[in-house]
């Protein structure tokens, strides 16, 4: 039920429950929370509200049942998809940002385990398990400024998903305001419960629009204590997968990442990003970046390393490879790595995908999307990169830029049914780790069996009824 209040005693009452301080109207300020980062979506927001506690959350979301206001939670502003941008339509939105809530609560190496606010950055997190000597191992190009409840929402993946899972695999416990701004304390620590639904898996991955994430109980790891990393460069993606399946054979659990790129992503990262070097040359189609760790200093791991690309060149896998010698060169490789998304945003107008489908049909998925692409836009620059150990290769498809906004979604539309087709076919999904959000609602519809939505559909409507989290994302309500 919503009360008629106008815009300046919302305000007020916003100020009075934060802070005059931590209410944000200028447009300055609002300026860099209406954008997505990819600059592809503009909303609009009446002001940015940056709570510093849960009860402080708890009361703005009552405020804003009551005056109407739609809530867009909003991180580190680092998604693919438009997911945190305000696009609520004719609804007045606030921006609610959690940077103020920041605090590590508390950390337990013996119980491997952390508990933080939504607020701490991911790479914050990383530093404080770190100093417990434990390994919090979520590990993104954004890390410097992504939000654990960003990571928590999006359900995030990452490069080391291969070996420790994705956000959902790593989170013990949560603490959430439900619409009503009642807070479910769901901060618990342990690693067995099976007392009835596991609530907690509702709010992971819903993209902020069944609740606010205020808080979340994490799961730590030994740390590593000696990694190899090398990049092997191969032929084919046929190569590419046998290799993945020897490094099984080989390494075990000592995988710590595999991940693949092109010859044409590297290319675009060397022509557009400034600080990137390339130490070799680009002769072959495709480049693998593995990487070994152990948390046993003997023996050393560059040992199995060494074997696994000798027989790899045994069996004619490889062409080449590149084994880093330092701890800066290892780091070299990994800065390739995670510059895909800026040199792609450089190269053009990119159509991303974030498909995911199983491991033994990922070559049969690469060779025909690309083929179909390459039919459909002869024009089109195809660069890929991804976590080709868990099914994950994302293709992108770099087009001339279209001023005529129906035009520009006409093509780009080809592009995604020919991805969706062979998605769909191949049992997989549209989003292995970047989400849905507000860019691909329409794909999602056409791929989704309708029951599946209706279920959610169900959910949204039970746990939020009047519509009142972010709004206008993953599916049409």
């Amino acid at each position: 039920m919503t009360t008629t209040l106008s815009k300046a005693a919302v305000l007020e009452a916003l100020a009075a429950v934060v802070g005059a301080n931590h209410v944000l109207t200028n447009a300055n300020d609002l300026e860099g929370c209406l954008v997505d980062w990819r600059g592809r979506y503009r909303g609009e927001a009446v002001c940015i509200v940056r709570p510093g506690s849960t009860e402080e959350v708890s009361a703005v979301v009552r405020l804003a049942a009551k005056a109407g206001f739609a809530i867009v939670a909003q991180g580190g502003n680092t998604g693919m998809c438009a997911g945190a941008t305000p696009m609520t339509g004719a609804r007045p939105a606030l921006v609610l940002r959690l940077d103020r809530m920041n605090r590590i609560r508390w950390v337990s190496p013996l119980g491997d385990s952390i508990a933080v606010d939504a607020g701490c950055i991911l790479a914050q997190v990383q530093a404080a398990a770190e100093g417990v000597d434990r390994l919090f191992p979520l590990s993104l190009g954004a890390q410097g400024s992504c939000h654990i409840g960003g990571n928590i929402s999006t359900n995030a993946g990452g490069t080391a998903a291969l070996r420790y899972g994705t956000m959902r695999d790593l989170v013990l416990g949560l603490e959430v305001v439900l619409a009503d701004g009642q807070v479910l304390d769901l901060m618990t620590a342990l690693r067995k419960d099976s007392a009835g639904y596991e609530l907690k898996h509702l709010f992971i991955g819903a993209e902020g629009t069944l609740g606010v994430v205020t808080g979340a109980t994490l799961k730590l790891f030994s740390r590593p204590r000696q990694r190899a990393v090398a990049m092997a460069k191969l032929m084919s993606i046929a190569d590419v997968l046998k290799l993945l399946n020897l490094t099984r054979s080989r390494a075990g659990e000592r995988i710590a990442a595999f991940e693949v790129m092109n010859r044409e992503q590297i290319q675009v990262i060397a022509e557009k990003v400034a600080h990137i070097t390339v130490p070799f040359p680009l002769d072959t189609e495709w480049y693998a970046l593995i990487e070994l760790a152990d948390i046993s200093p003997e023996p050393p791991i560059a040992g199995m390393m060494e074997a696994l690309l000798a027989e790899a060149f045994e069996q004619e896998l490889v062409a080449d490879a590149l084994l880093a010698q330092s701890e800066t060169q290892a780091e070299s490789f990994w800065k390739i790595r995670h510059s895909v998304s800026e040199g792609s945003k450089a190269a053009g107008y990119v159509v991303s995908h974030d498909s995911v489908v199983p491991l033994f049909e990922q070559g049969t998925f690469v060779t025909e999307v690309e083929a179909r692409i390459r039919a459909l836009r002869p024009d089109a620059r195809i660069v890929m990169h991804g976590h080709v150990g868990d099914g994950n290769i994302h293709i992108l498809a770099i087009i001339p830029p279209v001023a005529d906004p129906e035009e520009r979604f006409r093509q780009v539309d080809e592009i995604n049914a020919i991805v969706d087709d062979v998605t769909a076919r191949l049992r997989g999904s549209i989003s292995a780790e970047h989400g849905i959000g507000y860019a691909n609602m329409q794909r999602f519809a056409r791929v989704t069996p309708p029951l599946e939505i209706e279920l959610m559909v169900r959910t949204k409507r039970m746990l939020d009824p009047d519509n009142l989290f972010n709004p206008g994302k993953l599916f049409d309500m």
